[in-house]
């Protein structure tokens, strides 16, 4: 499973990154609500993405045809629980709620970012890498 998740160490980095500097602007321009929603923000979408990577690794390893039905579950499941909370936030006009929505998109850019970076990189190396598959290795010969 551990070769299925290589690029959490540098998305995760990233997102972690992002996360502080968001926060410390958030804090600078809005204060200590505005750094708590944009550092929420943040957290909520890495924890997102590092929970469905986990779990597709996973289904991958137990059997590949779990990969789509586990990935759909895990949107299903996030997505149900992300309109639960932003309801709740809503419902409680939580001043942090526009700052909670760019720490979001902050994540988002970050993750997308740093993992399309990594992939790129990842995809430049040697056919003969350590962790690659011998099928790559063999189609190179």
């Amino acid at each position: 499973m551990a070769e299925r998740i290589r690029h959490l160490r540098v998305t995760v980095a990233a997102s972690v990154v992002a996360l502080l500097l968001a926060t410390a602007i958030g804090r600078l321009t809005g204060g200590d609500v505005a750094a708590l929603g944009v550092a929420t923000g943040a957290a909520l979408v890495t924890a997102s993405y590092v929970l469905t990577t986990v779990a597709v690794a996973w289904a991958d390893t137990i059997a590949p045809k779990l990969v789509l039905p586990v990935g759909l579950g895990m949107y299903v499941f996030k997505f149900s629980l992300f309109g639960v909370l932003f309801l709740a936030v809503t419902d409680a006009e939580w001043a942090g709620r526009v700052p909670m929505a760019v720490g979001i998109c902050v994540g988002v850019a970050a993750w997308i970012a740093s993992q399309t970076w990594w992939t790129v990189r990842a995809s430049r190396a040697p056919l003969d890498t350590p962790g690659l598959s011998s099928e790559a290795s063999e189609l190179s010969s």
